[in-house]
């Protein structure tokens, strides 16, 4: 019988439905890396979300694994080349986060340009500053997105009701125009846009993508939002363009070193902590209470699709 190791916070339906398809499923979301070292040897398939990587040595430790299930939308913690060169399956399931994710920018996003975190800040200081705080309108704001996949999809559909102009580029699609989104080169996002908002994966080519000379392009202040992946951005960088007036606010959901005390000791954390132009998240952008049963929902439907 084939078996799935569950190595991570899943919601039951998952298991649930893998068992009713004929998997025998072991739930031990506490189990420790080592302790799946010393076991993933019997396992047809491992199924994870964020624990930790899905390494060589992982691998070298699974003889019979066939797929890999992560339970969210990227697959930046499996080493998907040793994955290809064992004919290992992955599969993902952004659509059972890309609602989340749309709905989290789009937040940032009206926080930012309405200082919904400054003001709040204030008046429980005793500030009562209304110019200070005067905001900006989306509406017939230029909004642009990297990348058009299901949560690129996602957040140009949120933005339909606010009546502003949504453009997207991405390097690996074409004729993906339509009701939501012009498809356009990077060269009008940089020259149009008001808004900047990145839903690309993190891959070699995409890892410290938006550095300083990314900004130095843009040719109007442009507010930034990031519900990707950190290490695509260079933090400094957000810095020295709000410093510079390229940029008006940023939106991070996600940071190049994330979590504490690893997030703390970083040079720059001080100045980000302490910009009132910038609102962070800790990389909960795709990660709700309703998503949390979605995913689980979408990875088990794909087990269907697997053929070993």
């Amino acid at each position: 019988m084939n078996k799935i190791l569950i190595v991570d916070d899943l919601h039951p339906a998952f298991k649930e439905q893998a068992i009713a398809m004929g998997y025998l499923v072991d739930d031990e979301p506490q189990i420790t890396r080592q302790q799946t070292l010393d076991k993933i040897k019997d396992y047809t398939g491992i199924a994870v979300r964020t624990k930790f990587r899905i390494d060589a040595e992982i691998f070298a430790a699974a003889p019979n694994l066939k797929f890999v299930a992560r339970a969210g939308a990227g697959l930046d913690n499996i080493d998907d080349k040793i994955a290809f060169e064992r004919n290992i399956q992955l599969i993902n399931a952004p659509e059972g986060n890309c609602d989340a994710v749309g709905e989290h920018a789009t937040g940032l996003l009206l926080s930012l340009m309405n200082n919904f975190r400054r003001a709040d800040m204030e008046i429980r200081n005793g500030v009562w500053d209304r110019e200070g705080n005067r905001g900006y309108e989306l509406k017939g704001k230029k909004v642009g997105i990297i990348g058009y996949g299901f949560m690129g999809q996602s957040f140009a559909k949120k933005l339909a009701g606010f009546e502003v102009d949504v453009m997207a580029y991405d390097k690996y699609k074409t004729g993906f125009s339509d009701a939501f989104v012009r498809e356009v080169s990077m060269e009008e996002i940089v020259k149009h846009s008001d808004v900047l908002s990145l839903h690309i994966p993190l891959t070699a080519e995409t890892k410290q993508m938006v550095d300083d000379e990314y900004f130095f392009h843009f040719k109007k202040p442009i507010f930034f939002i990031n519900t990707a992946r950190g290490e695509i951005v260079d933090t400094p960088a957000v810095l020295n363009a709000i410093k510079t007036g390229k940029m008006l606010g940023a939106g991070l959901d996600v940071l190049q070193t994330e979590k504490f005390p690893a997030l703390g000791e970083q040079p720059w954390y001080d100045e980000l902590k302490n910009n009132d132009k910038v609102i962070l998240t800790p990389h909960v952008g795709g990660w709700t209470f309703d998503s949390y049963r979605k995913i689980s929902e979408v990875l088990a439907g794909k087990l269907s699709g697997l053929s070993f």
